[in-house]
């Protein structure tokens, strides 16, 4: 399991990088990368510190973890400017907030996350099929969401993803040690969604590359 969406204490979630690296483990996973909420008041803060303790995580833990971000609520005009401060600070996957529709996020989010340099555009709501013919050419991925709210529109993002040749990944877009799930669990949420076996093999080789991709920055 790899799993590139994820909250620690230094945003809304319940645990310390190394508890959820640790609870990870448990289940099975891989690689991990800690995304948690940023915008221009916090940003400088949490990365130096979510990169430090990766790479003590990688070193001794079973796992590759990975330092990340998740741009929240930034207003579409500042996206890209700030996703490239990330970026210099040294996050290794970008994630934005996308426009989910269980939370007022404001239009034109997803259209400037897509034109930014970020790497996954998440719970992107009631996609368009401009910004699905935009993710795949500027090869930002789109996330099939675990997470309860933003996975309602699954199905919608992974049909225009597959329209337009869109590449997929699936994250949990984990807060608390519960929302963590296992490939068998990954599997059915996105069999829910109606993403077809050899699709659901593909996303998971879709995460692997990013992070390959990531690490070699």
């Amino acid at each position: 399991m790899i799993d590139l969406h994820t909250h620690s204490i230094f945003s809304d979630g319940e645990l310390v990088p190394s508890e959820l690296a640790r609870r990870a483990v448990a289940k099975g996973y891989r690689m991990i990368a800690i995304t948690d909420h940023a915008d221009h008041s916090n940003i400088d803060f949490i990365i130096p510190r979510i990169a430090k303790v990766c790479e003590k995580i990688t070193d001794v833990c079973h796992i590759r973890a990975i330092p990340g971000i998740e741009l929240t609520h930034v207003h579409p005009d500042h996206i890209s400017s700030l996703a490239q401060e990330a970026r210099v600070l040294g996050a290794k996957i970008i994630v934005v907030h996308g426009e989910t529709i269980v939370e007022p996020v404001m239009p034109g989010t997803n259209l400037a996350a897509l034109r930014a340099p970020v790497d996954i555009l998440a719970h992107p709501g009631l996609l368009t099929e401009e910004e699905a013919e935009l993710a795949a050419r500027k090869s930002v991925f789109l996330e099939i969401s675990a997470r309860q709210g933003h996975s309602l529109t699954n199905g919608h993002v992974a049909g225009l993803a597959r329209r337009f040749n869109a590449k997929l990944v699936l994250n949990t877009d984990a807060h608390s040690p519960r929302d963590l799930v296992d490939r068998n669990m990954a599997v059915m949420i996105a069999q829910g969604a109606g993403i077809s076996e050899k699709e659901i093999e593909m996303m998971f080789v879709n995460s692997e590359s990013l992070v390959d991709k990531a690490v070699g920055r």
